[in-house]
């Protein structure tokens, strides 16, 4: 690497803001039913705490993740994306606080330093940017 290009995990030309996605359809750890589902609430609470900071968060229903629920996604254009599991409704304000520390991130990463523990040890994916893919061989 040189000194006027890029480290080879970011994206050319950095990267926006982040999106939270929420799994609404995630259910509780009893598997209930119930309406609102506790990833619906998750991604309420989440929308709630997120106002004004410039995190964008989206509720979508099924990650895929169900043995892990409930469900996240981290997301930043240009950027490596993140898969959390094991949430609960109380790791709300830990998803935007991962959220604003990876919008500080100039390195596409998310910094482990000062990441939310729940989302160290609930990280299920990390997911190269699509430019990184078109390089690979």
């Amino acid at each position: 690497m040189t000194a006027n290009s890029e480290p080879k995990h970011a994206a050319p030309g950095g990267c926006e803001g982040v999106t939270l996605v929420v799994c609404s359809s995630c259910r509780d750890e009893t598997g209930s039913d119930a309406r609102p589902r506790a990833g619906e609430r998750l991604g309420d609470r989440v929308r709630e705490l997120a106002m004004g900071t410039g995190v964008s968060v989206r509720q979508l229903e099924c990650l895929g993740n169900c043995k892990r629920r409930l469900s996240a996604a981290m997301i930043r254009e240009g950027c490596w994306s993140y898969v959390f599991g094991d949430l609960g409704l109380a790791n709300a304000d830990d998803l935007v606080a991962g959220a604003l520390l990876f919008s500080t991130s100039t390195d596409g990463l998310l910094p482990w330093r000062g990441r939310p523990d729940c989302l160290k040890r609930g990280l299920v994916a990390r997911i190269p940017p699509s430019s990184l893919l078109k390089d690979a061989s």
